[in-house]
């Protein structure tokens, strides 16, 4: 799949781009990175009309001055510009996330991810923050399900932190082809990789699940990850912003979960809710 790559010149930079960028998310932007003019942002090209940049409130501020370039990637191009800019990262001191080119360092956890086109590599605050929430808790013997899986991170370093198995699903080929690389290259055998949507949920039962999505689709399945979530089980979420949080907490209260925690970067936000 065709990705449209939005390049944004920012001036004055700061605390224009974070709104930027959280507008963007709105509309269905997938990914961002952040540069020294401002910010480049990405999305699937079926999703994007010459229209939706007019929905943008802060294009029309007279406080910022904002200019832009619009290109259409293909996928075969992605590793080119990835490889320029991406750099490894450390989590929590334990974890380092790298691509294959990378020299491998002395951690707990050493996960060596290519994201090609898929979302997650840890650079994005809510990839970074659900890196983080598995690393603070107990997977040992869980059945995890990582739903939007990407690149298949998440579900890599719960496996490696002793899940007894893992579901990883997307919707999206690229990343279900993507995640199998992955997974294969971190030599987990039990991530079970599969494409499509919440449907699949039917009949399963897991006692984390993992999903890292944008808030339309966390608030439109929630019934489904509830229904396969274990009593006491654990509900990790991102991929929205701190204002959302009350209408994501009211979803999940009315269905008996319970905030138990939250973690915040850049307006981006994860919570970990229990199943009561």
């Amino acid at each position: 799949m065709e990705y449209i790559e939005i390049n944004f010149e920012v001036s004055p930079l700061q605390p224009h781009v974070d709104i930027l960028i959280a507008e963007l998310g709105y509309l269905g932007f997938e990914s961002f990175v952040e540069t020294e003019q401002g910010v480049t942002a990405y999305i699937q090209k079926p999703d994007y009309k010459d229209c939706l940049l007019d929905e943008i409130n802060i294009l029309k501020s007279s406080e910022v001055q904002i200019s832009y370039s619009i290109k259409t990637i293909a996928q075969t191009n992605w590793n080119e510009e990835w490889e320029k800019s991406f750099e490894p990262i450390e989590i929590g001191g334990k974890c380092h996330v790298r691509a294959p080119f990378h020299e491998q360092k002395p951690c707990d956890y050493d996960l060596v991810i290519e994201p090609k086109m898929s979302f997650g590599t840890g650079h994005h605050e809510t990839t970074h923050m659900m890196l983080q929430f598995i690393l603070d808790h107990d997977f040992k013997n869980k059945a995890v399900l990582d739903m939007g899986c990407g690149t298949g991170v998440l579900a890599i370093l719960a496996s490696k932190k002793g899940a007894f198995s893992v579901d990883a699903i997307d919707i999206d080929n690229w990343c279900y082809e993507n995640s199998m690389e992955n997974v294969n290259r971190n030599e987990c055998n039990n991530i079970n990789v599969q494409e499509g949507d919440a449907s699949l949920l039917i009949h399963q039962k897991y006692d984390c699940i993992l999903a890292n999505i944008n808030r339309n689709i966390l608030i439109n399945d929630l019934s489904n990850y509830v229904g396969c979530l274990n009593n006491k089980g654990s509900l990790f979420l991102s991929g929205f912003y701190n204002v959302d949080i009350p209408i994501i907490e009211a979803a999940c209260n009315a269905l008996n979960l319970k905030l138990q925690a939250k973690q915040e970067q850049k307006n981006w936000v994860a919570l970990k809710f229990v199943n009561s």
